[in-house]
């Protein structure tokens, strides 16, 4: 049966629902694809673009995807329909959203999988006194190894269900809470050992000090590329858009508003990004790694930094223990939403949802696995390989689509309306919801999310 709102899991804690929709919003989206996308873009002018679309973008929507889950009681699942009006769809972006969290599990487990490899050759010394092409080479030798790349990522998946089937308090919450702690801490180190390597100067004045001719010097293609992929990012890194925040609203009280709690949460979002600049930059400049390397940069950069420390192989073991608990927290979190929108809308026991999710999920995780090797040559031109196209559906276009529904739902009449949001989002103790923002948030956030959807496409085909 579906759970009522009596019967709906709770957060133990307060610091449980911080920390676990902090751990889904930072994972692999701020130590990973931050770091690597910002290398691509050209550092700083790229940085401040990004921070730009969090505060006037994402922030806004995160707090009104809080409050549809906390205002429902319920998950993506059933929260459009105990909320809509009588009568309308509202509750068919469910599916969209369902659709949005496997394709996200589809590329994210492999990329869990290479965390976890990478934590297993640094425990065996694969690193140590390795130069930085001998470590670039340790990572193209694991992409072109399907059989090594499916592996872990069944095992990303396995310890993702495994902590979802022991329920919200005892697995999720209890599990993510030490990640995230742990993460926090090791980066704090790494980011002091990384600003003391020799020429990490020129690291940090990429990174710090924006260049915006690396921007304006593509012409209107290049901005709108760079726009668009600051956007995704902005949405991405706060896992916008499709339900994952949503199911952590239906489990939290109206104790605290959730302005001050969507502030609490992007601060810490946006303060983990910049430590992993900080700890990657200085060190491509001082290794000699080109900063736009894509994918892999993590890879390729801080192994090197650990082999130029006391201990470093030990650092870099706990490392990318740590990292992987990045990457798990969000697995964790958006196996939860999976697994809860199964409860809610088929009335499965959490037992049956994990087997049959997981069935599923670790299938459709195979071709991204296969897209760097077996199935290398199946690419989409302007966007790349498998886990390029599934990343591109998600973060450009499912996410901010997704945001942009949740943004209509929550300030048209004919959805659940401004005053009712607004009731739920300022219920309880902290910052309110500044009513000011209802004419910027209601028109303007909308076409502005529209223009750069469509800026980010003309490029593409474009050429």
């Amino acid at each position: 049966m579906e759970s009522t709102p009596q019967s709906r899991e709770k957060f133990a804690s307060r610091l449980g629902f911080l920390l676990i929709s902090a751990g889904c919003a930072i994972g692999l989206g701020n130590v990973w694809r931050f770091p690597y996308i910002t290398g691509q873009y050209g550092g700083g002018a790229f940085v401040v673009m990004y921070i730009l679309f969090l505060v006037l973008f994402s922030l806004p929507i995160l707090v009104m995807e809080f409050a549809v889950g906390r205002g429902a009681q319920r998950g993506p699942a059933r929260a459009y329909d105990v909320l809509e009006p009588e009568g309308t769809k509202w509750h068919m972006v469910k599916w969209m959203a369902l659709v949005g969290n496997f394709l996200l599990m589809m590329f994210y487990t492999t990329v869990a999988g290479w965390m976890l490899a990478y934590m297993q050759k640094s425990a065996v010394g694969t690193f140590n006194d390795a130069s930085p092409e001998a470590v670039g080479a340790v990572f193209d030798t694991l992409l072109g190894n399907p059989g090594e790349l499916i592996f872990w990522m069944v095992v990303a998946c396995v310890i993702g269900l495994a902590t979802c089937a022991a329920g919200l308090q005892g697995g999720v919450e209890r599990v993510t809470k030490v990640m995230m702690l742990a993460l926090l801490a090791v980066m704090f180190i790494l980011v002091i050992r990384s600003l003391t390597l020799p020429g990490a100067i020129e690291g940090l004045k990429f990174y710090l000090l924006p260049d915006f001719g690396n921007l304006f010097g593509g012409g209107i293609a290049g901005i709108g590329r760079a726009a668009y992929a600051a956007m995704g990012q902005a949405f991405f890194t706060l896992s916008l858009g499709i339900g994952s925040m949503l199911i952590f609203g239906s489990y939290i009280d109206r104790s605290h508003s959730l302005m001050g709690e969507s502030l609490r949460i992007g601060a810490l979002d946006t303060s983990v990004a910049l430590m992993a600049g900080l700890i990657i930059f200085p060190a491509c400049f001082a290794f000699g790694v080109e900063p736009g390397a894509g994918p892999g940069l993590v890879f390729v950069t801080l192994p090197n930094v650990f082999d130029q420390m006391p201990l470093g192989q030990l650092w870099c073991t706990l490392f990318f223990v740590f990292l992987s608990f990045a990457a798990l927290s969000t697995v964790i979190a958006v196996f939860e939403n999976i697994i809860a929108f199964s409860m809610d809308q088929w009335g499965l026991s959490r037992g049956k949802s994990v087997l049959m999710n997981g069935v599923l999920l670790v299938t459709l995780s195979i071709p991204c696995a296969l897209g760097f090797n077996v199935w290398s040559e199946f690419t989409i031109p302007n966007i790349g390989n498998i886990q390029a196209i599934e990343d591109f559906i998600v973060s450009n276009n499912l996410l901010p689509i997704g945001a942009l529904i949740i943004l209509l739902f929550c300030t048209r009449k004919s959805g659940w309306g401004w005053d009712n949001f607004i009731a739920e989002a300022d219920m309880g103790v902290g910052a309110k919801y500044p009513k000011w923002a209802r004419g910027y948030v209601s028109y303007v956030i909308p076409v502005l999310i529209v223009v750069v959807l469509i800026m980010g496409w003309v490029p593409i085909f474009a050429g």
